[in-house]
């Protein structure tokens, strides 16, 4: 007999896995998160260092960046769907034999987009000139012409209203190959360096391997799920996605998931009560992992929380959210100046009492992890969604 999991009960489940209810102990290793997270979505980079030090007792910003640029026990790279991430650095031979097996599709047209052998040779280029070096990107720019030739240089690669150097569409196939990631800013400019600094040593895991660890991994922290949401999660072809699902089926478990067949471990299907949810009151950053990755979005989101908090594609994370009982309940937005923060919250519906203290509670743990002192307001949040 299938069994049978409500969308109420798997997303408490969620919400355990995701260290989030209860945060995990202080002594945690925040890679530990990271890896148990599938990654911390890290395009607003101070995000991710929030999103990482509220899952941890104790933990603040300062800790998640000496796990990244001191104990390199975190690594800031590109990660699933193309987007930056904060992944955990043992975890790269994973991560990157998995993405680089994911079918490559250029957005680019003939004379733009590299040809096979020239993004290996730039690939293998940018490899070599980040070795030992963390450089800009107009650093690495000057390194890639010297070691290619003045046609890596073309600027014919449309970005942001202007025309990139040819070899810049090769970036994120470097990150996948294990050649580059971000390095520490040098002043306001982010910087790239070669993973294998930190990771000695290293190379990609078995493409068949990895691929099946990181379906795993996925079900772990947002099963149950289907080929298709990993698909969209991961950033590949749905196609491809089912067929990896099936050549790894015989470790997984098919149940009926809110009417519809989804997936989890076959070692995993355990989910706890929905009462283990209520009470609970939640703020998390922009692009928070668990909310970028859990499905079905309209129980997530349910009612006026899918206009007021997802982008007009249906994307989650362009705003921070306020999560009650597990279900998003409202946006919040924080500013800072010197010490003070004003963190602003706008739920979608009344307050109630124990909910307005664990309210305060939240906006003070986060001032925390700032490094600052928290004044909760309760109002609209007048900012846009991040981009």
């Amino acid at each position: 007999m299938t069994q049978e999991v409500t969308w109420s009960r798997a997303n408490v489940r969620r919400l355990q896995r995701h260290a989030l209810l209860p945060p995990a102990a202080a002594a945690t290793d925040p890679a530990e998160i990271a890896a148990a997270i599938c990654g911390a979505h890290a395009q607003v980079l101070s995000a991710a260092e929030l999103s990482l030090a509220l899952r941890i007792e104790e933990a603040t910003r300062t800790s998640i960046q000496h796990a990244l640029w001191d104990d390199h026990g975190l690594i800031k790279t590109y990660g699933p769907r193309g987007t930056v991430h904060l992944l955990a650095t043992e975890d790269l031979p994973i991560w990157t034999a998995a993405l680089s097996a994911i079918p490559a599709h250029s957005p680019f047209p003939d004379g733009v987009r590299l040809a096979p052998a020239q993004a290996k040779e730039i690939v293998d280029a940018i490899g070599h000139a980040l070795e030992d070096a963390e450089l800009t990107i107009d650093e690495l720019d000057r390194a890639i012409f010297e070691l290619v030739g003045s046609w890596a240089g073309d600027r014919v690669m449309p970005a942001f209203q202007e025309l990139w150097p040819r070899w810049r569409q090769a970036v994120g196939m470097a990150s996948h190959r294990g050649v580059l990631c971000f390095g520490p800013n040098k002043g306001r400019r982010v910087s790239y360096t070669n993973p294998r600094r930190w990771l000695p040593g290293f190379r990609p895991a078995p493409e068949d391997e990895a691929i099946g660890t990181m379906i795993k991994r996925y079900l772990y922290a947002y099963g149950p799920a289907t080929p298709q949401q990993f698909a969209q999660w991961i950033g590949a072809p749905p196609a491809w996605a089912g067929e990896q699902f099936e050549r790894h089926t015989r470790k997984l478990t098919k149940i009926n998931f809110g009417g519809i067949s989804a997936w989890v471990i076959d070692t995993d299907t355990e989910v706890p009560t929905e009462e283990d949810a209520k009470g609970s009151v939640l703020l998390l950053p922009y692009f928070d992992s668990y909310v970028v990755g859990s499905h079905p979005r309209d129980r997530l989101f349910p009612g006026t929380a899918a206009s007021r908090a997802l982008a007009p594609s249906g994307q989650a994370g362009n705003y921070p959210v306020l999560l009650i009982d597990g279900v998003v309940a409202g946006v919040w937005h924080q500013r800072r100046s010197g010490r003070s923060i004003d963190v602003t919250v706008e739920p979608l519906t009344r307050l109630t009492a124990d909910q307005r203290q664990a309210l305060e509670t939240q906006a003070e743990r986060i001032g925390k992890i700032l490094g600052g002192q928290a004044r909760l307001i309760v109002g609209t949040v007048t900012a846009g969604g991040h981009a």
